[in-house]
């Protein structure tokens, strides 16, 4: 079957130009993005609960955006001024650039990794005095405490936001030609949202191992992979896929 209609599961891209809108155009499909899941702070009173007092630590570690966000959200509701001398271990470029909003970058100690945890951890292992945060949502990913504590380095980690399932109720009667799946989080709101979805024609195209692991075991079938070394990214499987299809 042709494809004619994508729905993404995150937000749309911020930038005019992106490699949707360049697949939207070069092969005339119709691609709308709906978060399945969104991400809700947790108040001070609650990270303190978790006996988490930031004068503790010495080093922040930052696997998202969304740790950088709220890391320093939390840092102002508990008038915590973060000292210049706190250092920053980011697991990419991209989380690093973005810090940029709330420190001078220029004047403070950032580490970065190559996009994987495990990168980071080889320059973490180097800095075994440092006492680590770890500012993360309520799901995370098994490698991050596991890899942290088999460095047996001195870290905690606190939960500052939590991943929560959207309201989908006005897609109740819209069909897609394709579904696009980025975490197991989004299959999760998938079937919480519709207990009585069925797949039928409804191709599922899906990023990461832990994605297709949740889809797979909830019955899906994966017509869609993403990373290979043969599409790197989401768009290019998808595009493989539907030139494929369409061309019959």
């Amino acid at each position: 079957m042709k494809v004619k209609t994508i729905l993404v599961s995150q937000p749309a891209p911020k930038t005019e130009h992106s490699p949707y809108s360049e697949l939207s155009e070069k092969q005339k499909v119709k691609i709308d993005f709906v978060p399945f899941i969104h991400v809700e702070g947790v108040s001070a009173k609650e990270v303190r609960t978790q006996k988490i007092d930031l004068r503790n630590y010495t080093a922040i570690i930052l696997t998202s955006r969304n740790a950088v966000d709220h890391f320093f959200r939390i840092a102002e509701e508990m008038r915590f001024t973060v000292p210049d001398t706190m250092k920053y271990f980011c697991e990419s470029e991209a989380i690093a650039y973005y810090l940029q909003k709330y420190v001078v970058y220029r004047k403070r100690k950032i580490y970065v990794g190559e996009r994987t945890f495990p990168e980071l951890a080889k320059i973490i292992k180097k800095y075994k005095d440092e006492k680590f945060l770890l500012p993360s949502s309520d799901k995370l990913k098994d490698i991050v405490p596991q890899t942290l504590n088999e460095l047996n380095v001195n870290w905690n980690r606190g939960i500052f936001y939590k991943t929560v399932v959207s309201d989908l109720s006005n897609l109740e009667n819209v069909f897609y030609d394709i579904l696009v799946f980025f975490s197991p989080s989004g299959i999760d709101s998938l079937f919480k949202n519709f207990p009585n979805f069925k797949q039928n024609n409804t191709r599922i195209a899906v990023f990461g191992n832990s994605t297709i692991k949740a889809a797979t075991q909830a019955g899906l079938k994966c017509n869609i992979q993403a990373p290979t070394p043969e599409t790197p990214s989401m768009t290019m499987a998808l595009e493989k896929y539907i030139v494929e299809v369409n061309k019959k």
